[in-house]
Formats: C-alpha cells, structure tokens, sequence
C-alpha cells in the first residue's frame, strides 16, 4: 500500500484499473472519503457498473473485501482526526531505552526516515508550481497557518519578505482579518498550513480564495487537509515524531526547499531585495 492516504493510493493505480474499474475509483474520489462508506450496491449504481465490479476494484487495492478497504479508510479517519490525547493515550509501551542517549537515538532515526520520505514523495511538478506562484512579483502572498503551524506561515512569510515585496501573514484581529480577506483577487496567493485536527476556517478562507480567482498553496500532512480541495498546489509532510505531538520538521526541510528554489528562480531580484532591505535595516537601527 501507499504510505499516504487511500485516496492517493486510488490515484496511483488509476493507470491500472479497467474502464469499468475506474468509474468506481472516479466515485470514491468524487466524495472522499465520504462515498467510501457506502454499501456496494450504492456506490456500483452511482458508478454505473456491476457490484462485483467495485470488489474487484477493492481487490485491485490489495483488500480482501469491501469491508476490508472500509476498515482502513475508518483506520485512516481516525488516524486524521487524531489529537495530542488520543496519540498519547492510544501509545503503546515500547519499554525500551528510555535514556537520553536512547531518546537521541530514536529522534534521529524517525525525523531522519520522516524528512527523507517527505521530500522523496514530494511531486517536483507541485515543488516547481510553489516557487513559480511564489516568485511571481505580479502576485500579492498572504500566509496563515493553525494552532502551532501558524510559526510556520511566520517563517516562510519572514524568508519571502526579505526576497520581494508584498507578502503578509493574515493578522490576527478580526478587523484587520476581515479588510486583508476582503481585498484577496485573482493576484492573490494565499498559503495555508493546515495540519490533523484540521480548522474549519482555513477551509472557508481557500474556498473563498479559489472564488475570487486567487491560487490556494497548501502545507499540511499525508492524511491532507480539506483545503486541498481548493488549492493549486499540495505539499504534503510525514509527522512522525517521538511524542505524541506532530512533528513540523519535515513540513521545515520543505519549507526551507521551497526558499532555495525561490533564491535560484529570483536570481539577482533576490540579491538586491535582500541587499536595499539590510540597508534601510541597518539605517533604522534594527540591526
């Protein structure tokens, strides 16, 4: 199986499936994960085949049966909804070297295997379609991230801002939120951390993005944010971690990729960006 979400794993083997087959497969991602949850004889009318045409599709994913592949989408369900508690309560007892010397050895295997397989399963396209709307000077950036991402939002937005002009993180006060949200056009990009657990406003906000013309680019984990739906560009990360808290360093190792490709795609603008802002900096006395 893919190591991201069923929805994924559907996508890579579209290729795969017979014509009938991909008729359910086109259903199921029509209402994901909703339709997943159908019975059989719902989801074979709505495709237009035969019910033993959607078994063999859940065959063709490596499940058994039908309630086998809603097992695992209930599985990943759970797993996207997970907080802090249920991690910490659902964790199971490793009894192993709870030193600190142990604690090391088992953070840098699992953020060194997170970050690797993030940036492995990083779709160049969507890496390339990040820097273009990103670095385009013609496009207004405007950054807004969650509970804890919102750190992130903060310092891409701090990288972006010493690159080019007009970049802004959604201010927090609802006045100044509504004004910056009234303005978004079809030169707007917003970008959008959204991570499990995920915010119902981060939702509204690419949706309305995505209706004024503007491009949605959305950070967030394997079990993908809602707001994917509305965006241009999905840059999903693993969060892995030794706690039961969701680790952002491999979302980092692309965040801090993403501000290398800019530094190449903007050459020379960058440098000389960077160059007049250090000056006005050092004239300010804020350096």
């Amino acid at each position: 199986m893919a190591s991201g979400t069923l929805a994924d794993d559907i996508r890579l083997k579209l290729g795969t499936l017979s014509p009938a087959e991909r008729k359910v497969a086109r259903v199921l991602l029509a209402a994901y994960p909703a339709a997943g949850f159908e019975t059989v004889a719902t989801i074979a009318e709505r495709a237009a085949v035969s019910a033993p045409t959607v078994l063999r599709f859940a065959a063709r994913l490596g499940y058994s049966g039908f309630p086998e592949f809603q097992a695992a989408l209930r599985a990943e369900l759970d797993q996207r909804n997970a907080s802090p508690l249920s991690l910490y309560e659902d964790a199971e007892d490793t009894s192993g070297d709870d030193s600190a010397a142990g604690l090391m050895a088992r953070s840098s295997k699992l953020f060194t295997t997170a970050v690797a397989q993030t940036l492995a399963e990083t779709p160049p396209h969507d890496l390339e379609r990040a820097v273009a709307l990103l670095s385009d000077p013609k496009r207004r950036i405007t950054l807004v991230g969650g509970r804890f991402t919102h750190l992130l939002a903060q310092y891409l937005g701090l990288h972006l801002m010493q690159l080019r002009d007009d970049v802004h993180v959604l201010p927090e006060r609802d006045v100044e939120r509504a004004a910056a949200l009234a303005r978004l056009g079809r030169r707007d990009v917003l970008v959008v951390f959204d991570y499990r657990r995920y915010e119902d406003d981060k939702v509204a906000l690419a949706q309305l993005t995505q209706e004024r013309g503007g491009k949605v680019v959305v950070f967030t984990d394997t079990w993908l944010s809602p707001t994917s739906a509305h965006a241009e560009v999905v840059l999903p990360s693993q969060v892995t971690t030794p706690s039961p808290y969701d680790s952002l360093v491999p979302t980092l190792a692309v965040i801090e990729t993403v501000v290398a490709g800019l530094l190449t795609t903007l050459g020379d603008d960058a440098h000389q960006h960077m160059r007049h802002t250090e000056d006005v900096a050092r004239r300010a006395g804020l350096v």
